[in-house]
C-alpha cells in the first residue's frame, strides 16, 4: 500500500476534545469565547402582551414575573468571525426562584448569519432560526423589521433621535442583560443528549449612545416564526441605542436530566 504523507500534521483527540473546538475541521463555523461586537445599533420595543399566552411559552421551573416584551432589532456592524449582519430578539421577564436569579427568556430569536445562528444554538441554546432583520432610518423615523418566508412578520417605528434617553430606564422593565435560553439537543439516535436552562451576560458593555421615544409593533403571523403568539396589548417605549459589547461564556442554570 502506497504512504501518504502532509506537510500538516493531523489534528489531535486531545484537541478535538478540547473547549472552544467547532467543525469542519478546516474551517471551523463556531467562534471560540470570547468575541467582540462593536459600534452595534439597536432598536429596543417594549410592548405589554397577555401573560397566559408568554406563560404558555416559557418552560418550566421558570416563571413569569412582568406583562411587558421586548424586541430587540440589532444592526451588527463589526463582529469577531460573523462580519456585519442582522438580529432580532424576542424576551420577556421571567426568574428561577430556587436559584433567587430573574432575567429575560427569549422564545424567538432570528438571524441573517448561518455562524450566528449554529454558535446560538449549538453553545447558548438559543432558539435561532434565519431571518432577515433590518434596521434603517427612512426619512424622520427608524423603521426595523422582521422577515421570515418573504413575510414582515415584525414592523416597529420609532422617531428619529427626538429625546435624549438613558439606557437604565429600559433596564428597569426587566433585567435583559441576563438571557435565559432553553437548550435542547438530542443524540443521533433520537435520544434526549441536552435539556439545559442557560444563562449569559454580555461584558464589557460601553453605550455611546441612547434615544427613547414612543413606538408602534405590528406582528403578523407566520408558522415558522410565530411571534404573534405574543400579541400586542399595549405599546410602550422603543429606544435606539448604539454600543460596544463582548459575548462571553454562560452558566448552566438547570440540568433537566442530571439524577437527583
Amino acid at each position: 500500500m502506497p504512504q501518504y504523507t502532509s506537510a500538516k500534521r493531523r489534528v489531535t483527540i486531545d484537541e478535538i476534545c478540547a473547549s472552544g473546538f467547532s467543525t469542519p475541521l478546516d474551517a471551523p463555523t463556531v467562534p471560540p469565547f470570547p468575541f467582540g461586537f462593536r459600534n452595534v445599533e439597536v432598536l429596543t420595543l417594549a410592548y405589554r402582551s397577555d401573560p397566559d399566552k408568554m406563560g404558555y411559552l416559557l418552560p418550566p421551573p421558570l416563571e413569569l414575573n412582568s406583562d411587558v416584551v421586548l424586541i430587540h432589532i440589532y444592526k451588527m456592524n463589526d463582529t469577531d468571525w460573523l462580519g456585519p449582519y442582522g438580529e432580532a430578539n424576542v424576551m420577556f421577564g421571567a426568574q428561577l426562584p430556587s436559584k433567587q436569579v430573574s432575567g429575560a427568556y427569549s422564545p424567538y430569536l432570528y438571524l441573517s448569519s448561518d455562524v450566528g445562528v449554529a454558535h446560538g444554538r449549538e453553545i447558548h441554546g438559543q432558539p435561532k432560526k434565519f431571518g432577515i432583520p433590518r434596521l434603517e432610518v427612512r426619512d424622520d423615523a427608524w423603521v426595523a423589521t422582521v422577515s421570515r418566508n418573504g413575510i414582515d412578520v415584525i414592523t416597529g417605528t420609532m422617531a428619529y433621535k427626538q429625546k435624549r434617553g438613558d439606557i437604565a430606564t429600559l433596564s428597569k422593565l426587566m433585567d435583559f442583560s441576563n438571557n435565559f435560553n432553553l437548550k435542547a439537543i438530542d443524540h443521533i439516535d433520537g435520544t434526549p443528549a441536552i435539556r439545559q436552562l442557560t444563562s449569559r451576560r454580555l461584558a464589557d458593555v460601553v453605550v455611546h449612545e441612547c434615544w427613547e421615544g414612543d413606538c408602534t409593533v405590528e406582528l403578523r403571523p407566520n408558522i415558522q416564526a410565530p411571534v404573534y403568539r405574543l400579541p400586542v396589548v399595549e405599546m410602550l417605549s422603543a429606544f435606539y441605542w448604539r454600543a460596544d459589547f463582548t459575548l462571553v461564556q454562560g452558566q448552566v442554570l438547570h440540568d433537566y436530566l442530571a439524577k437527583s
